[in-house]
């Protein structure tokens, strides 16, 4: 069913690229309506142009608060052109249909990242924008409803096509992004209440997300996919291969959050099913990426490597000899580029803008949400005790915790061991932590990685001595776990029995 657009409604904080559709209203004689800076501006550029206040007879009051909040306003948009008693209201009061609305809101969430003034911030919540939305997009029968200056072009192609009207399903499908835009737009202005008044968990919870990419499919090529984002992008760049999947971008921010949490510019990170197999933190760059490669070479193959540092020729020399799905880094220099790029399929990531935030982690099942705060404090010494009589030297300490922080991130039940600043051993996602460790030492074991400055790490407290016994008859001589079983007193006295450094934890890390 088409619609004939006579009178049209713009209220536009966006002011850009007005010109070819005031081109196209002029055109087919449609009458404009608008207010303040919208309406300076296409006076400006030429067009004839009604105010708001003379259309409603009514000024702007309330500093410009309220202007478009008028029942004539209202009356026009939402009446139901084929309704009797609709059309006898507009006649009595002297009201007109308005059959376009062209309306973007004021920029609420750029003015979050500008300014912390409350004051400021309020007065950038847009009430009347909002309002004609909903208005339009509910009477899309007869309305047609303009959010975004992305829409223009499809708005003058329909208006050429239709002679100054608009299709119905056009109208319709312009309603569906309208009322998207609506409550993404109270959603952001929600949860900005909610982080001031310090709510975690408020009563209604409200998500919101910009479509980043709809992905070729999900885990598997049966499940439809796409990726969302809080932000306008996710603060990765790709500068070369194909497109990501599903299971690359798990991969890839799995990565990340390892590679963040480590010393700035420092550290080499390998991934495989959103498990690190290989992570160190040497100052040499090379030697960084070769300890972690050599913790578990097989896994590595067509994983991920995360650089929290430059690529420079050298090391793309290097990373070219291993199949890899996705090389990420705070940059590439040109020569490791061009030799990275020999690879047509190597997805190559900028990842220096990308930072792990304060943000709350979901997980869903059917029509269920979990929300988490995530796992992101940064260790030290005094977040551990040290419980056994041997006291750890500095290297183990140091050892110590960079497998803990390590271990936070492998699925539990998790051991980790580590030696010169290396993962040596990574055992992960087993039912039995007895299991985990008995994977890490064969990954040790597997490609001789045994020394005499053995530590591990596990992500939860022993319920028995048997597995922090297994760990040191593989030659560990230093533990770091969390405090909190019945058995602790156990642990400890076997720790002081062995001549086990041990050390607790005041937190425990699972990641499922």
């Amino acid at each position: 069913m088409k619609k004939k657009i006579k009178t049209a409604l713009i209220s536009v904080s966006d002011k850009t690229n007005l010109r070819p559709l005031l081109n196209i209203l002029k055109k087919n004689k449609i009458k404009i309506i608008s207010s303040g800076g919208t309406y300076k501006e296409i006076k400006k550029l030429k067009f004839e142009c009604l105010e708001v206040s003379k259309f409603t007879n009514s000024p702007e009051i309330l500093e410009g608060r309220v202007k478009t909040l008028h029942p004539k306003i209202h009356a026009g948009i939402l009446n139901n052109r084929e309704k009797k008693s609709h059309l006898k209201d507009l006649k009595e009061n002297s009201f007109e249909n308005i059959d376009l609305v062209v309306v973007n809101f004021y920029p609420f969430e750029n003015t979050l990242k500008k300014t912390n003034n409350h004051k400021k911030i309020i007065e950038n919540i847009d009430v009347g924008g909002p309002t004609m939305v909903r208005s339009a997009a509910k009477n899309y029968n007869d309305v047609t409803v303009i959010t975004s200056s992305d829409q223009y072009e499809e708005l003058i192609e329909e208006l050429k096509k239709f002679k100054g009207s608009t299709s119905l399903s056009f109208r319709e499908k312009l309603s569906s992004i309208a009322f998207a835009e609506t409550a993404y737009y109270d959603s952001v202005i929600s949860n900005y209440f909610n982080k001031k008044t310090n709510t975690v968990f408020p009563r209604k919870k409200i998500f919101h997300g910009n479509l980043i990419e709809q992905l070729r499919y999900g885990e598997n090529p049966h499940q439809q996919s796409a990726i969302y984002s809080g932000n306008s992008n996710t603060n990765l760049t790709q500068i070369h291969g194909k497109q990501l999947s599903y299971n690359n971008y798990n991969d890839i921010f799995s990565a990340l959050n390892i590679s963040k949490s480590l010393p700035k510019g420092k550290g080499t990170v390998i991934v495989k099913h959103a498990n690190p197999c290989g992570v160190s933190i040497k100052n040499n760059n090379l030697e960084s990426y070769k300890s972690a490669l050599s913790c578990d070479p097989v896994s590595a193959f067509g994983g991920i490597v995360s650089c929290n540092y430059k690529i420079t020729k050298n090391l793309a020399t290097e990373l070219n000899k291993l199949f890899l799905e996705v090389i990420i880094a705070n940059g590439f220099d040109s020569k490791a580029i061009k030799i990275l790029k020999g690879k047509k399929n190597l997805r190559l990531i900028d990842g220096t803008n990308y930072k792990s935030s304060e943000v709350l982690k979901f997980l869903s099942f059917n029509n269920e949400i979990m929300i988490q705060s995530e796992d992101l404090n940064f260790f030290s010494r005094k977040n551990f005790k040290i419980v056994s009589k041997r006291k750890p030297t500095s290297n183990q300490l140091r050892d110590l915790i960079f497998a803990f922080n390590v271990c936070r991130y492998v699925k539990s039940n998790a051991i980790v061991l580590a030696s010169n600043k290396t993962t040596v051993g990574i055992g992960s996602g087993q039912p039995s932590r007895l299991d985990s460790c008995q994977i890490a030492i064969n990954k040790m074991k597997k490609f001789n990685l045994q020394n005499d400055n053995l530590v591990a790490a596990s992500d939860a407290f022993f319920p028995f001595v048997d597995g922090i016994e297994k760990l040191v008859q593989s030659g560990v001589k230093a533990v770091i776990q969390p405090y909190g079983s019945v058995k602790d007193k156990e642990i400890i006295n076997f720790a002081n029995e062995t001549n086990t450094v041990l050390l607790f934890s005041k937190t425990r890390h699972f990641r499922h």
